[in-house]
This record gives C-alpha cells, sequence and structure tokens, in this order.
C-alpha cells in the first residue's frame, strides 16, 4: 500500500489540494505508528493509510483526510493532540480529537457503551466529517475481520449491521452501506451468505452476456431518439439486500428482479422521464415495481427512477436512470458536499437543510436520562424508515415509519402528548393506534383534565412507536408520588396477571424473576412505566413453556400434540411427529425424538427429565431437526365475557385471525337474566407475545367486560 495512490487520487479531482501537507501527515503517522503491527501483521499504517483512501474515493476535502491519516495517532502512540494541532491546524485537531473520543465504542446495553454511541451522534452533530471517518474505518476493520476471533467477528458484524450501516444509510451513502452489510451479513449468517454467493456465482456468466445484450438494445433504442447516455452498465449485486427480499416477499432466488439490473445515467432530469418511457416501449413493465424517487426523494436524499420490466427472453429486468449528479449523491450521500461546497456556495443552505435531522440529536440527548434510551430512539426514530406528515398549519413532521398520533402528539410538543384524547388525519377522527402515512395532515385532540395513559406503553396496543414519546410517558409517570406508583402499579399488574390467569404468584416472587429486592421498589417501576406490565406476563408465558413440570417417572399418557411437517428427522422429512406434553418442546430449541410403539416419533427437549431417563435405550433415539420457516404451537384456552350482541363472536374470531392464530374450538353460553355472553376459546399460540396481544385486543372490542386466560384448574 502506497501513499502515492492517495496523492495521485486527490489531485484528480483537487488540483489546489496541498499533497505536501498530506505527504507530511503520512510521514508523521508512519514515524508514529513503527513499532506496531495490526491483527493481519501488516504495519499499523496501513490502516489509517487505507481510511484515508476510503475517503478519497468519496473525493472529500484535505483536512478531512489529514485527520484520517492521524486519527489513530494520539490515542495509540506518544504523540500529542497538540503535536497535531501546531503542525496541521485547529481544524485537523478537532477532527482527530472526536475521532480518538469515539475510538472505544462497542455496542452493548452497558451504559458505558451507549455513552460512547451518544458521543458519537453529538460528535457527528457538531461536523458530520467525524463520523465520515468513523465509517470509513469500520468498513476498513470489516473487511480486515477475518483476523479475529470468531466471537469478535460475530460481536463487531452485529456493531455494523443494527449501528453503522443504518448509519450510512441515512447519509446516504450507498456504497459504504452495501458493503458494510454485506461483509456484516457474511459473518452473522456464513451459510445463507454462501448460498446467494454461490447461486450468483453459478449465473454469473450468464448474466454477463444478459446485461450486455440489454444494455445493445437499450442504447440502439436511444440512439434512435436522439438520446446518448453519459453510461449504461450493469448495477452490482448487494448480496445482503437479495437475501432481504427473499425473506420478506417470500420469493426464491430467480424471482427477485434487480439480480438482472441496468442503470442509465444521462445529462437531464428531462432526460430521465424521456429514458423511461422508452424503456417502457421496450419491454412490458412489471406492475407496482415503478418509483419516482426524483419527485419524491428519499430522505437521505437519494434520487431516482426504479422500474423493473419483462426484459430480453422474458426474464426480469430493473432498470435505474438518473443524472450525473444524482449518481454522485446516490453513491457517496452527504460526503458529496465536499466537491461542490468550494464551487458553489449554495450548496452550504441545501447541505444544513438535508442533515437537519442532526441538529435533532442535539435536542434528544438532553432529553434522555439514560443513553441506553438514546440508544435505543436511534434505532426506532432515526435508522428506520420515515414518514413526512403535515401538522395542520402545513409544517412538515418527520416520524419513523409506523409512528401514530401519540408519537405525533409528542414530536410537536411535551403537553400535547400528555393532554391528547384522540386525532384526525385528513379531516376523520382516527384511533389512536393509526398508522400515518407519508402526507397525512395530521390534527390532535388535546383536554386540559386528560393525562397519559399507562396503556400507552403496551406493545401489544401499538399506541406508541418512538422511543422518543415512550421515554416522555414514562417520565411524567416517574414525577408521580412514591404511594401513587406504588398503588398504580399494583392496581395494573393485578389486572394482568388476572387477566393472563397468573394470580397464584406473589409479589416477592415476581419482584425477585425482575431482580428487585424489595416488592415496593418492583410495583413503584411498574407504575413509573420502567417496566410494563405486558412484559410480566410475557417473562411467566415463558416460564411456564420453558418449565413445564413433570409428575410422573414415565412419559404421559394420552395423545400428545400431533406436529405438522416441521422437524427434519435425520434427513427424512414427513414422518408422524408428535411434541411431548412433560417438556413442549419450541422451534429453536434443542430437541430428540423418541420411537414410541404404535404412536410414531415423540419429540422431547433434550433436556427433558423424561427423556434423560431413556438414555439406556439408545436404539429409539432419533436425532431431529427444525426447520427454519415452521412453528410449533401449543394450545392455550380464554374465556370472555361481554354483553351479548349480534356479531362478537365474529369479532373475537377476527382478532385471532389477523394474529395469525388457529382457534380449534369455541363455546358460547348466554346468561340470560343479566345477558352475558360467556364465550371459552382454545387458541393455537405459537409465541408467548401472541396472547397478550390477542387479550388486549378482545378486552378493547365492544361491549366486553372482561377476558382471560383459564388455566388447567380451571382458575
Amino acid at each position: 500500500m502506497d501513499v502515492q495512490v492517495l496523492l495521485q487520487r486527490v489531485h484528480s479531482y483537487n488540483s489546489q489540494a496541498d499533497l505536501g501537507r498530506l505527504a507530511r501527515a503520512y510521514h508523521l503517522a508512519s514515524t508514529a505508528h513503527a513499532s506496531q503491527t495490526r491483527s493481519t501483521g501488516e504495519p499499523y499504517v496501513f490502516h489509517p493509510l487505507a481510511v484515508a483512501l476510503i475517503l478519497s474515493e468519496m473525493r472529500l476535502d484535505e483536512d478531512t483526510l489529514v485527520a484520517a491519516l492521524l486519527h489513530d495517532v494520539p490515542e495509540d502512540t506518544a504523540v500529542s493532540l497538540d503535536t497535531i494541532r501546531n503542525e496541521f491546524g485547529d481544524k485537523v485537531a478537532k477532527l482527530v480529537d472526536g475521532v480518538t473520543k469515539l475510538s472505544g465504542l462497542r455496542l452493548g446495553l452497558e451504559q458505558t457503551h451507549a455513552e460512547s454511541l451518544r458521543k458519537m451522534f453529538m460528535a457527528m452533530a457538531e461536523d458530520i466529517r467525524v463520523v465520515l471517518i468513523k465509517l470509513a474505518d469500520r468498513l476498513h476493520n470489516m473487511r480486515t475481520l477475518y483476523a479475529l476471533p470468531p466471537e469478535k467477528q460475530r460481536r463487531i458484524a452485529r456493531e455494523t449491521m443494527e449501528i453503522f450501516a443504518p448509519l450510512a444509510n441515512r447519509l446516504g451513502m450507498y456504497n459504504l452501506r452495501r458493503e458494510l452489510e454485506d461483509l456484516s451479513f457474511q459473518y452473522l449468517e456464513p451459510q445463507k451468505y454462501h448460498e446467494i454467493v454461490t447461486l450468483l456465482r453459478e449465473d454469473q456468466q450468464a448474466q454477463q452476456v444478459y446485461i450486455a445484450q440489454a444494455i445493445e438494445i437499450l442504447r440502439a433504442r436511444l440512439a434512435e431518439e436522439k438520446i446518448f447516455p453519459i453510461e449504461i452498465v450493469g448495477r452490482p449485486k448487494h448480496i445482503y439486500s437479495i437475501y432481504n427480499k427473499m425473506v420478506r416477499k417470500g420469493r426464491d432466488f430467480d424471482q427477485i428482479y434487480d439480480i438482472r439490473a441496468i442503470r442509465v445515467i444521462v445529462e437531464t432530469v428531462r432526460d430521465c422521464y424521456v429514458v423511461m418511457g422508452i424503456v417502457h416501449s421496450l419491454w412490458t413493465p412489471i406492475p407496482q415495481e415503478f418509483d419516482d424517487y426524483i419527485a419524491k426523494p428519499k430522505e437521505n436524499m437519494y434520487q431516482s427512477l426504479h422500474t423493473a420490466v419483462i426484459g430480453p427472453q422474458g426474464k426480469p429486468l430493473e432498470v435505474q436512470i438518473r443524472t450525473m449528479e444524482m449518481h454522485r449523491v446516490a453513491e457517496y450521500g452527504i460526503a458529496a458536499h465536499w466537491l461542490y461546497k468550494e464551487e458553489d456556495k449554495t450548496q452550504d443552505k441545501v447541505f444544513e437543510e438535508k442533515i437537519n435531522w442532526t441538529r435533532q440529536l442535539l435536542e434528544w440527548h438532553k432529553e434522555f436520562a439514560d443513553a441506553r434510551v438514546f440508544v435505543d430512539s436511534l434505532k426506532t426514530d432515526i435508522f428506520q424508515d420515515q414518514v413526512y406528515v403535515f401538522t395542520p398549519k402545513g409544517d412538515i413532521i418527520e416520524l419513523a415509519a409506523g409512528a401514530t398520533p401519540i408519537d405525533f402528539a409528542y414530536y410537536v410538543h411535551t403537553e400535547i402528548g400528555h393532554r391528547c384524547i384522540g386525532a384526525k388525519v385528513n379531516g376523520r377522527i382516527v384511533p389512536l393506534d393509526y398508522r400515518l402515512k407519508t402526507g397525512d395532515r395530521v390534527e390532535i385532540l388535546t383536554s386540559n383534565r386528560s393525562r397519559p395513559s399507562r396503556d400507552w406503553l403496551n406493545p401489544a396496543l401499538g399506541l406508541v412507536r418512538t422511543a422518543r414519546a415512550k421515554e416522555k410517558i414514562r417520565h411524567y409517570f416517574r414525577r408521580q408520588a412514591r404511594a401513587d406508583a406504588i398503588a398504580a402499579g399494583r392496581a395494573a399488574l393485578e389486572k394482568e396477571l388476572h387477566r393472563l390467569g397468573y394470580d397464584r404468584y406473589s409479589l416477592e416472587e415476581l419482584a425477585k424473576l425482575f431482580d428487585f429486592k424489595n416488592t415496593d421498589d418492583f410495583l413503584v417501576a411498574i407504575g413509573h412505566g420502567d417496566i410494563s406490565p405486558h412484559a410480566v406476563g410475557v417473562r411467566l408465558l415463558d416460564l411456564e413453556r420453558e418449565h413445564t413440570p413433570t409428575t410422573t417417572e414415565t412419559l404421559p399418557p394420552g395423545p400428545p400434540q400431533q406436529i405438522e411437517p416441521s422437524l427434519t428427522v435425520e434427513g427424512v422429512d414427513n414422518l408422524l411427529l408428535r411434541a411431548a406434553r412433560c417438556c413442549n418442546p419450541l422451534p429453536d430449541e434443542p430437541v430428540i425424538g423418541y420411537i414410541t410403539r404404535g404412536r410414531g416419533i415423540t419429540i422431547h427437549r433434550r433436556d427433558c427429565k423424561n427423556i434423560l431417563k431413556l438414555q439406556n435405550e439408545p436404539e429409539r433415539l432419533l436425532a431431529i431437526e427444525w426447520k427454519k420457516t415452521d412453528t410449533l404451537t401449543y394450545p392455550v384456552l380464554i374465556e370472555v365475557r361481554a354483553f351479548d350482541r349480534v356479531g362478537l363472536v365474529h369479532d373475537i374470531s377476527g382478532v385471532v385471525l389477523a394474529e395469525n392464530v388457529n382457534m380449534a374450538s369455541t363455546n358460547t353460553v348466554i346468561l340470560r337474566r343479566d345477558n352475558i355472553a360467556v364465550i371459552t376459546a382454545t387458541l393455537e399460540i405459537s409465541s408467548a407475545e401472541q396472547l397478550p396481544r390477542i387479550l388486549d385486543k378482545i378486552g378493547r372490542l365492544p361491549n366486553v367486560i372482561d377476558v382471560r386466560r383459564v388455566m388447567s384448574n380451571g382458575r
């Protein structure tokens, strides 16, 4: 690796750059790191040089490249930050100092790690180049991750996938994001990664021939229309994106449209639309596969036209069309700003508008006392897809996709959130769990006597989506007196325990389960909203499934639950399989099969007490593996009490069906004296999260008085 490559590249896009200054920075880094090597065995200076080269591909400014060469010097060597300031100026020193403060970053629930992450985003809000250097630093570390132990590989890959890749996407840096995701995917899901790579490799030659043919056809047709594009090329494959689409859309590899893709770069926006029309006249468009990101750019500044067509040979083909300026922003995102800054001063204002969300971080971090909550807000409020909605006055509000009217209310003002009693969207009353869509005009209805409800924090109800709103609601409850919080917590917990049939648990047991030393502190945590009653219920449901009691020394009598073909038995599918009721095995748990006499194969958890007593019959034990996509269900009996009305059972069935849960049986008894319907139903639940969510939704149906789980002992 040679510094001359860096100098030549910088000169190619910035003839005014002081190459001597860059060379001095490299010499200082090389001398300071002279005795150090990386885990790959290479001289340490290769790393800062590689970081600078990555940034030079984005055509970043001279100060950023100097800081990249020196970013590890103050922390890892005897050279001080003052020396860097004296030699290269205050701007470079600030950038280096900003990156140095982030050097200990690790993603985790620990407060110190979350604090490091908070510092990173505060530094970004002050000078975004600090994070551009950090992203390039992370990319080179990912490229050399093979030299680290497996556990460290997975930890770093997980950090990258959860924080750094979404950050690159939010900054519009597609090239960097794509490589970070693919590298992370390689270490987190190596088998799936290599499956897709193998499929791409097997199809590579045919794909190249196909793409060349499509380009030739399109270029000839454009020439007939006197349009001469700057470039038409095949679009590079994004392995993680292909995998995501296969999972999200439930499609096979050959059904993913952008496996075969070309990109057309033209002179003007008008040419983009003309080319789009020509593409659609050449090949049949695929319905619902057209996106106009020129008229409606993505929140990360991305602009382009996308369409999918039935191309040559009747195969799907994706076509992207954009101008050269759009292409540069699409590839390098926010980093493209520094190329144009000196040429066009109006870019400064545009740049500030486009990264306004980073300014929100400066405000938000003051609201979150706990850095871990701030980290959660990044994942839910910043890194997820966004929707853009309007206030009644026409101001645009940017919220995380899935946000509700309550999220909107708290974004506008804390007191509006506290006093929210309803909402109008586009002039019509909507429920508070309504999911806002881009273009909605939202009006919050308030009452001076209204206050937040603890139900707003119940994830099963879906009333609040953003971490920012949740924290403001919790803060409201934390201000209550301790005695009030204990009383409120007790009432909310007792209601949930009754509903789930867990009245038998004592407060002491539950407090211990959540690592509280006394019951009052536990109830205060519930009263303040730090722990939701829903979370208590889910924990108890999980425990029930993990520790199903065994009362006999042998396998229990009676027919166990039959399992659909969702397991592989030593490589053979579709045998008669049944789940043992003594241990209730769940998908992904280690399991083993036991050959019964006349009843097929019974599936047990490997740590089941009963199966451990049968190890002396190895000939009747079979290796079992779960298939990846199927689930096992277990029956739960619920009881609904409601004032009888037409359509009641239909509405209950609708709630259950919406959760993709089967209602195996129902029974209705009408108490004529009180006109009350008592409905019992057996639900086939596949996860602990489903039951509380279903009970919550049934409880909100009109006329429902009470809904609860009925335990096997009738309680």
